[in-house]
């Protein structure tokens, strides 16, 4: 890991280590939810790709979340318009600040707007570093959050949800989730009409 990359990455960590909530690890210790995040967004980037990606992807993933607690979904309106809203601003927002973090570590102007690029998605499906960071994001979410998000909805509108993420898939990603996870017939069905 460079110098760069290893300064950017602790000034994430030292910055998602003040997230109030609190979630267990595999080993069951708490650990700040934005920290815990950032983690296993970077190593299932790696056991996805390898290690040899840009380190704007490392960084992209690594900090998809930073400091998303300061921006509340709470603080927008309910419904599809005010998450999708939600969810654009803390696009915006994570992709300046970690800009910012990458200009103070030595990285170019274009390589602090490309962060930016791939954490509001622009180019899914087109963007292949965009594709790996969409692969990453939704393979995360199966593996550590799928199960109880699952237990707090009715079974069709996880079915919907499983069948959204999987078309945000690359082909070779949603092979991926069919051969690891044991998903119950529909959520498979789900994942290969996708």
């Amino acid at each position: 890991m460079s110098d760069k990359l290893a300064q950017v990455f602790a000034a994430i960590d030292a910055a998602n280590a003040k997230d109030p909530t609190l979630h267990d690890d595999e080993s069951g210790s708490p650990k700040p939810e934005a920290l815990l995040y950032g983690e296993r967004m970077s190593a299932e980037l790696e056991r996805l790709f390898g290690d040899d990606v840009s380190d704007v992807l490392k960084i992209a993933s690594r900090g998809q979340h930073i400091e998303r607690w300061l921006k509340k979904r709470s603080d927008y309106p309910e419904g599809r318009t005010g998450y999708l809203t939600w969810r654009r601003d803390q696009a915006r927002t994570h992709g300046e600040r970690l800009g910012g973090l990458m200009r103070d570590a030595g990285y170019s102007d274009e390589e602090c707007e490309r962060v930016g690029v791939l954490l509001r998605k622009e180019g899914l499906k087109r963007d292949t570093e965009v594709q790996m960071l969409e692969d990453t994001i939704c393979m995360v979410f199966l593996r550590f959050y799928f199960a109880d998000f699952a237990a707090k909805h009715p079974f069709e509108k996880v079915v919907d949800i499983v069948a959204k993420t999987a078309r945000k898939l690359s082909e070779g990603a949603r092979e991926r989730v069919l051969a690891e996870f044991e998903l119950p017939e529909e959520l498979a069905d789900a994942v290969r009409a996708a």
